[in-house]
Parts: structure tokens; C-alpha cells; sequence
């Protein structure tokens, strides 16, 4: 169990200013949520599993500017790109809390609650995306690679500026138990997003990691429902993906843990929109010393949003989409002074900007991947922000509106 400060600390340092924008972090029965700011670390995580590197001197380095600033505990928070050599998106708040979530509320979806959709577009569309995944299939048959996650982006534009607040308040009600966030981002804008995965959790010596690999659409019957999800638990092609996630985290979390607990066979979990194929893992470190960061860094990105073996999945990603991912399946969370904390994977989620929103989404190809269900996973993973938005109707968008 996470400990939780229960006090709001305040610093010597930046205040916040009025109607700033807060970081937020959902995690368990409690929000965390911060303002203002001491320091900031762009520096690029690539490394930063290692206690020596740029990163983690930087972020010790912040650290005690904060406890100069009258800190007790200094805690960073905000998020981490998919491609750990771009600028990092940290900063050590001034002033933070935990508070008990409140229940969710409820969220009107009639169109009149929402400005009206000027213009929406798919990147790649879809016979683009289509066609990524033929290639990267090809490609599995002349290489060692055995998955490749490719990734589209899909743009709305509105004709007032979007309610973030509202959002968030929709995206709570789709998924009570995700890790909800909001992170402000320095160029502008924000990320906010509902995670359903748990990349790492660390109190003392104590460490979880859920990782989702292989998903399938819920259905409105109840019957069907169900018929879907015992297809996604018996799938070869899901659990022959998911086995590839499962294994590189041994890989990376074993050498450091005195005791180290995976189930043979994943489990399901559910959220309003999607099954997933889900394994909890629990360890004991041998070095409580390790931060949060360090090990989160060590395992980022996984094979659940980039491939097996990670190298070169990362270049035919490089190759086949036509867009940087950014933030996009990156990591997003929290870490003390005391080296605790919690990183989730930044999906199904979106960057606000004003009038304009930019939505992702991903799918895990394997050899036995076939491009129309892969299109159509991306459609279903897509649902969650397009609810949020009021679009729920929106079955194609490949064109403009």
C-alpha cells in the first residue's frame, strides 16, 4: 500500500498562480494533485535506470533544490515520452496533496453539451494503417522481430474551446478504477488520459507491476459479452502477445528481486470499453535503494507498446509511422525523495490544446495479426477519449467531417 501524505506541503519557492493548471494523478482511493514550481527536468530518460546517469543526477539534482526550498519530501511528477532520448516532462511541484477520490459524477452525453465537431482526421488513415500493418508483417517473416506496436493519431477540431474539466469528469465515470491524469505541458496544452496499466508501483522494498498486452471490444449483450471475452482468454494469437510482454519483464525485474511473483496464465480485466488480457505481478526488491524511476526506466518501454526485441521493433516503428509519438506510450506517474512511487503507460489518453485535441491509439502485431481487426482494436481503444468528447457515434475517421 502506497503511504499518502495527507498535509499539502508549502515551499519557498514559485507559488501558484491563480487558475494555474494542476498536475493530477489518480492512483487507488486517492488523487494526487499539485501546483506551482521548483524545478523542472527535461533532461531525456535514456539511462536512467542507472544510478549514475544524466537523468538521475539531474532529478537528484531537483531534488534538493526543493529541499533548500523547504521541503521535507520532495516528489516529482508529470511524464516521460515513449522514446527515452526526447526531453523529459518533469518538474517538482511547490505545493502538493493527497485527497480521497470523490465519487463519480454524473455526465451528461446529449450533443448540446459539447461544441460542435468542425473537422476530424485519421493519421495514418486507414488504408495507411492498413497497410503499416502488412508491412510490419512481412517484415516479421524476415527478421528476428516477433511484434511491433504502430500507433495513429486522430485529430479533432471543435468549434469552442474544450472543457478539460469535464473530460476528466467523463473519463472517471468510463473507468473508476484506472489511473487517471492531467499533466500541463511547458509548450502548452495538456496531456489527460485514463490508464488502465500499471507499469510500476515501489514502497519500500515492495513492487507491482500490470501489464496488458491482447484486447478484444465489449459488447452491448450481455451473452456476447462474455462469448468475446472466453475467446480473448483462449486466443493463441493474444497469449502468444501477451507472453512476450510477461517474459521481458522477468527479464528486466528478476536480477533485482529477492523474491519475484508472475502467474503462469494471465487473467481478465475489463473497463467499459475493452477486455484485456492482464497479468499482476508482485516482487521484493533486494535494493529497497532503487527508486521508482530508476526501475521504471529499466522496463520503458515494454513490449505492449513497442515490440519484441525492443531495438528493432523501435526502428520498423520508426520506419512505418508517420508521425512522432511524443508523450503517446510513454510513461506518466509520481516519485518521492524517498524513492516510492507509481508509473503508468500514457494511453488512452490526449493532448488539449485550446479548440483541438489530438487523440492515439495502438495495436501489438504479430505474424498472425490480420489488418482489418487490428484497425478495428485501434477503433475500440480510440472509444474511451471519443465518449469523453461526446462522440461516441463516430464510427470512421478517416476524413474530414
Amino acid at each position: 500500500m502506497i503511504s499518502m501524505a495527507s498535509e499539502a506541503y508549502e515551499y519557498l519557492s514559485e507559488s501558484p498562480q491563480p487558475n494555474e493548471t494542476e498536475f493530477l494523478f489518480t492512483s487507488m482511493q486517492h488523487d494526487l494533485r499539485a501546483t506551482g514550481k521548483v524545478a523542472e527536468i527535461i533532461t531525456p530518460a535514456f539511462g536512467g535506470g542507472c544510478e549514475h546517469s544524466n537523468f538521475q543526477q539531474a532529478l537528484r539534482g531537483a531534488m534538493e533544490q526543493a529541499r533548500q526550498a523547504g521541503q521535507v519530501n520532495p516528489i516529482v511528477v508529470g511524464a516521460i515520452p515513449f522514446d527515452l532520448t526526447q526531453a523529459s516532462c518533469l518538474y517538482i511541484p511547490a505545493q502538493y496533496q493527497w485527497v480521497e477520490r470523490s465519487e463519480p459524477i454524473h455526465v451528461s452525453r446529449e450533443t448540446k453539451d459539447s461544441p460542435t465537431l468542425l473537422n476530424q482526421r485519421s493519421i495514418p488513415d486507414e488504408q495507411g494503417f492498413k497497410k503499416a500493418v502488412q508491412h510490419a508483417i512481412v517484415n516479421f517473416q524476415h527478421s528476428d522481430i516477433r511484434k511491433a506496436v504502430l500507433s495513429r493519431i486522430c485529430e479533432l477540431e471543435f468549434s469552442e474551446p474544450v472543457d478539460v474539466q469535464r473530460l476528466l469528469a467523463s473519463l472517471r465515470v468510463q473507468n473508476p478504477s484506472g489511473y487517471q491524469f492531467r499533466v500541463p505541458l511547458s509548450e502548452g496544452g495538456e496531456l489527460i488520459g485514463v490508464s488502465p496499466e500499471l507499469l510500476l508501483r515501489k514502497q519500500g522494498a515492495q513492487i507491482e507491476s500490470n501489464p496488458l498486452a491482447g484486447s478484444a471490444k465489449r459488447q452491448a449483450d450481455p451473452e456476447q459479452d462474455r462469448a468475446i471475452a472466453d475467446r480473448l482468454m483462449t486466443s493463441p494469437k493474444d497469449q502468444y502477445e501477451h507472453h512476450l510482454v510477461i517474459d521481458e519483464i522477468r527479464r528486466v525485474l528478476e536480477p533485482h528481486c529477492a523474491e519475484l511473483d508472475i502467474p503462469d496464465h494471465p487473467s481478465l480485466m475489463s473497463t467499459s470499453a475493452l477486455w484485456h488480457l492482464s497479468t499482476q505481478i508482485k516482487g521484493r526488491l533486494r535494493n529497497p535503494e532503487l527508486n521508482a524511476l530508476q526501475l521504471a526506466c529499466q522496463l520503458h518501454p515494454t513490449p505492449a507498446v513497442c515490440g519484441y526485441p525492443t531495438g528493432q521493433a523501435r526502428k520498423l516503428i520508426n520506419l512505418v509511422e508517420p508521425f512522432e509519438r511524443g508523450l503517446f506510450t510513454g510513461i506518466v506517474g509520481w516519485c518521492d525523495s524517498q524513492g516510492n512511487g507509481e508509473w503508468v503507460v500514457t494511453i488512452r489518453c490526449g493532448i488539449v490544446q485550446h479548440k483541438n485535441i489530438r487523440l492515439f491509439a495502438g495495436a501489438g502485431i504479430v505474424e498472425a495479426s490480420q489488418p482489418d481487426a487490428e484497425w478495428n482494436e485501434t477503433q475500440a481503444k480510440l472509444g474511451t477519449m471519443l465518449n469523453a468528447c461526446g462522440l461516441g457515434w463516430i464510427n470512421s475517421l478517416d476524413t474530414p467531417a
